[in-house]
């Protein structure tokens, strides 16, 4: 089934609601969202591009970028969105490697694309003419309709293929697991189109929602929070930073959050100390989803009233968690052969169902390694207690081991958090003769405070072993397209501070 049908459907039967917002204009009701598909179809078949076809998508967020999603669907064609923060090179070479016949950008992100030797023609969306009429191609539910390129911060990014079939899934599976979804409904992009906000967009089509698209383009705290109160029932996908910043910018001002009903929070890790101070603030408003690219948005979820409790004598351990699989996934933790570990025991997490990628875009080696007895290998640790609760302990590769014994990143960065004069921290290995490695611990302050003052703190709320051995003070940590610090960063820059 094309999941373009979904705004076919809900276009015949409720054209007249309202469907596109630009901010607080009305861009169009879904007769005109179904319109301008149907215009991006028709200009894409004049174009020749046939079903199977790729197209890219590189602009920021607006109202045209969910036209060209459904309209590269209603053609058939495989869409290609690259966040339009990645530089134009970069975005050159993943329109290259996925074969794209065209690519829609506009504004910043076209000039700096044309400078380019971009293997494709660039377009720049034109829906001037007359009312079109079409009906979706054809599309099984093996035929490819995403291409999703990693975010590549250890070397170049893989094409995950998504399905039409994955798209449906995951959408059916957010009204099962995560949230409801109505006509009342406003569902803002603040996080890039081109990820998860944009996978999120066809439950809200379905549902026959209205999709809002701030101004700036992205997320600004106050646009957030004047949105939400202006069209009531408002709820969207954030990154932890964003709901972190969020926090901040409320409470500074005193504002409560008047009209958000759900924040979805996904994409890296969600500090329990975080969350926490969310909830006291905005209340019972929070849903946790974990995915990845190769599995997307439908691993887990830990469901708002356990992000909200504070009754239970584990709701702590809970909250920490990332929840319990989805209805359509299934998950369990296995060693690096992928055997199976009992209840408690931490592993690599490993995924199958409908949620899963068949596979990387012209990369049989990457599709072969990323797969073991038909499990996907996520690469991310972690262990499910008997309830099933998942709890994420790090990337594999980020694992530390010191003197024989393992310590998990996260598990420190948590309890550093905890310390009022720490607004971040991020915590890998060094290389060491005695020990194997070192624990390195990356802070940014949130006010003065010494190394003393830190292992002290440390030594009192976990093992002598998993403190870490330096501390290094930097005024920010880097960070990738999605808000994910990048380790290789932190160890390039201690490998140059070791070289001085």
């Amino acid at each position: 089934m094309n999941v373009g049908l979904w705004l076919s459907r809900h276009a015949k039967t409720h054209g007249a609601r309202s469907a596109l917002f630009h901010g607080n204009e009305l861009v169009a009701d879904y007769a005109g969202f179904h319109n301008g598909a149907s215009k991006v179809a028709s200009l894409l078949k004049k174009r020749m591009v046939k079903p199977g076809d790729r197209v890219g998508i590189y602009m920021n967020n607006h109202p045209d970028y969910l036209l060209t999603l459904h309209g590269c669907w209603y053609a058939g064609a495989v869409v290609v969105p690259v966040n339009a923060k990645l530089h134009a090179k970069e975005v050159s070479w993943i329109l290259a490697d996925s074969g794209a016949s065209m690519c829609f950008s506009r504004n910043s992100c076209e000039s700096s694309l044309r400078k380019t030797e971009v293997t494709c023609p660039i377009i720049n969306l034109d829906l001037a003419h007359e009312t079109c009429d079409m009906e979706p191609e054809y599309r099984s539910s093996d035929d490819l309709a995403w291409l999703f390129y990693t975010s590549g911060t250890t070397g170049r990014p893989k094409g995950v293929k998504i399905t039409h079939g994955m798209l449906a899934s995951v959408s059916l599976s957010y009204l099962a697991d995560v949230d409801f979804a109505t006509p009342a409904d406003a569902t803002l992009y603040c996080a890039p189109i081109s990820h998860g906000a944009g996978l999120y967009c066809l439950v809200h089509v379905l549902a026959g929602a209205r999709h809002v698209v701030p101004q700036s383009g992205g997320f600004t705290p106050r646009e957030i929070l004047d949105l939400a109160e202006s069209f009531n029932d408002a709820h969207f996908f954030a990154a932890p930073t964003m709901v972190r910043r969020l926090t901040e910018y409320a409470k500074a001002n005193d504002l409560p959050g008047m009209g958000i009903r759900t924040i979805v929070y996904g994409g890296g890790p969600m500090y329990v100390a975080d969350i926490v101070e969310a909830v006291d603030h905005f209340g019972a408003k929070f849903i946790q989803i974990y995915g990845q690219g190769e599995a997307p948005m439908a691993i887990t979820a830990l469901s708002r009233a356990d992000v909200a409790d504070r009754s239970h004598a584990e709701w702590r351990e809970r909250l920490a968690s990332v929840g319990r699989a989805q209805s359509i996934a299934e998950v369990q933790i296995g060693d690096r052969e992928g055997r199976p570990l009992p209840r408690g025991e931490v592993g690599e997490i490993m995924v199958r169902g409908d949620l899963v990628m068949p596979g990387y875009w012209n990369n049989d080696e990457g599709t072969s390694s990323a797969f073991c007895n038909g499990w996907l290998m996520t690469g991310d640790m972690g262990c499910l207690n008997e309830d099933g609760y998942l709890t994420l302990k790090d990337r594999s590769k980020d694992l530390i081991v010191s003197g024989g014994a393992n310590v998990y990143p996260r598990e420190v960065e948590e309890v550093l958090l905890s310390h009022p004069a720490v607004a971040q921290a991020s915590v890998i290995g060094k290389p060491s003769t005695e020990w194997g490695e070192d624990v390195v611990a990356f802070i940014v302050p949130d006010r003065e405070v010494d190394e003393k003052t830190l292992d002290e703190f440390c030594l009192d709320n976990i093992a002598r072993f998993k403190r870490p051995k330096s501390y290094c003070m930097v005024k920010e940590l880097p960070t990738n397209n999605y808000g994910k610090v990048i380790k290789a960063e932190l160890r390039k820059m201690l490998e140059e501070k070791v070289n001085d």
